[in-house]
């Protein structure tokens, strides 16, 4: 055991001194790029997208739905799901320059965007990418502590009556998924998040088939199927006390746009997911797998929970299927799901999370190679359980802990759950998810211009850029309507 860890520790410190490339090829031990061998497979990318994917996203799809209504919702939802399908193959086959076999690894989404069309665009994914994240971060915030409010107002409700508003501040339910998010921010890399995933994937299943399960309950009590073939009529006064006006209507299908955008969107980590994949075979088509059993998966559970809270509620579908109390009873079944809901945030959280820590911590110890403070790491010894010592390095200590702070003020300062997921989809799906692909396939597989695959990308391209437009219009007009009535650090739900 010992000689083994020595021959691991002089391979990566001639690894490092290298450059980043080993002296020698493939071994039992390490991969072709001289790192250590990848452990994942189809089932472990799987489940990384699958938390990734099925997140707060899926409690906004019956409102998404009843925008919509019963001929656009579900066509939008296969759409949509068939575009980040497609595309992330394209982006997979880009994991590796030149040869998609053999090729020089891309470590992560914007390595892949400089080693394939490089000068502007790089800083320009760079800036999407990582402000995306944050975004998310900050969404993730919002919709964690929508759903423990949730638990508390559930447990009034059951012990006070419907009638009572229960009315709860949310912003301390905010700084407690913050503090949660702090510890769990120090593992160090996604190699080391696996059982994280794995467990919030669980936890989206569970979630997921409550509300499924609950609006399927709710359709047979009701005995009809609510909705229309257009969505909200106008008119019809909202659960906010609003009517929809004509404009209203255009807005708010805008913003469903939006939310089912974010429902989908994963691709900004689909190069770092692909990353931790054994080969052979090529990771590539090991990646394609994964993201067909996830968004087949993803699109079922959609369809399903999107349908049938329309059906359930229709033009007064909630805002978040599970804290919008269409549901009261039983209570504590949605006191479960509320719960899966917040340790399924907690995992999604740092999956989108790591590759920002990863960047900012990469980019630092190659500014400033000689500093302690960033790159030494303290071994700390853990007594139980024969682990190995866990090395604490300061630097991640703080600016992991600021950045957890900082997603948290912003989400106190803007607690909008639907508006925020809609910016989010508006401002990442197009970019991230369509451009960037498209373009870099092009120069992977070095398409000829006007040829008739080439107008063909760039059809769907320009497609997906006009609903990102409209997506993004729709939200931020909800983000004035409701900044309108709102008051900092008070909210109340």
């Amino acid at each position: 055991m010992k000689m083994g860890e020595n021959a691991a520790t002089k391979h990566q410190q001639a690894f490092e001194l290298g450059g980043g490339f080993a002296p020698q090829g493939p071994s039992k031990c390490f991969d072709d790029d001289g790192r250590l061998k990848r452990t994942g497979t189809v089932w472990t990318a799987s489940a990384h997208i699958i938390t990734a994917v099925i997140g707060s996203g899926v409690l906004s799809l019956a409102w998404a739905t009843a925008q919509l209504g019963w001929i656009a919702g579900p066509t939008v939802l296969f759409l949509f799901s068939f575009v980040t399908y497609y595309t992330s193959c394209l982006l997979a086959a880009c994991y590796r320059s030149g040869d998609s076999v053999t090729g020089k690894r891309n470590y992560t989404y914007m390595e892949a965007v400089q080693n394939n069309l490089g000068g502007f665009q790089v800083k320009l994914c760079g800036m999407i990418q990582y402000f995306n994240l944050v975004g998310v971060a900050i969404g993730y915030t919002i919709a964690a502590s929508i759903s423990m409010i949730a638990i508390k107002r559930a447990d009034c409700f059951h012990e006070k009556g419907h009638h009572n508003p229960c009315k709860v501040d949310g912003t301390p339910y905010m700084v407690m998924f913050g503090v949660a998010e702090i510890l769990f921010s120090q593992i160090p890399d996604f190699d080391q998040i696996s059982w994280l995933s794995m467990l919030a994937a669980v936890m989206s299943f569970t979630y997921s088939s409550i509300g499924l399960g609950l609006g399927i309950f709710k359709v047979a009590e009701n005995k009809k199927i609510k909705g229309s073939l257009t969505g909200i009529s106008i008119g019809t006064v909202t659960s906010s006390g609003s009517t929809v006006t004509e404009t209203q209507k255009i807005w708010r299908s805008f913003q469903a746009l939006g939310a089912i955008a974010f429902a989908y969107s994963y691709s900004l980590i689909l190069i770092e997911i692909q990353d931790t994949i054994k080969s052979p075979p090529a990771e590539y088509k090991t990646m394609k797998k994964a993201t067909m059993i996830s968004v087949v998966t993803t699109t079922i559970f959609y369809m399903f929970c999107g349908c049938f809270g329309y059906a359930a509620f229709g033009d007064m579908a909630p805002g978040n299927l599970l804290t919008g109390f269409g549901f009261y009873n039983p209570f504590w079944l949605l006191d479960i799901a509320n719960a899966a809901i917040v340790i399924h945030l907690v995992g999604a959280y740092q999956v989108y999370c790591q590759p920002l820590f990863a960047f900012v911590e990469n980019t630092a110890a190659k500014y400033f190679p000689e500093s302690k403070f960033i790159n030494h790491n303290i071994e700390i010894p853990i007594p139980i359980g024969g682990y190995k010592p866990y090395k604490l390095n300061l630097f991640r200590l703080i600016w992991r802990t600021l950045f957890v702070c900082m997603t948290t003020v912003v989400a106190m300062l803007m607690p909008f759950f639907n508006d925020v997921v809609g910016i989010l989809g508006a401002f990442g799906f197009w970019p991230l998810t369509v451009y960037f692909p498209v373009e870099m396939y092009i120069v992977q597989k070095k398409i000829p211009k006007w040829s008739t695959r080439w107008v063909s990308l760039q059809i769907l391209s320009a497609a997906c850029l006009i609903i990102s437009i409209c997506a993004a219009a729709g939200s931020f007009a909800g983000v004035f309507s409701d900044l309108k009535v709102y008051h900092p650090f008070k909210t109340m739900y």
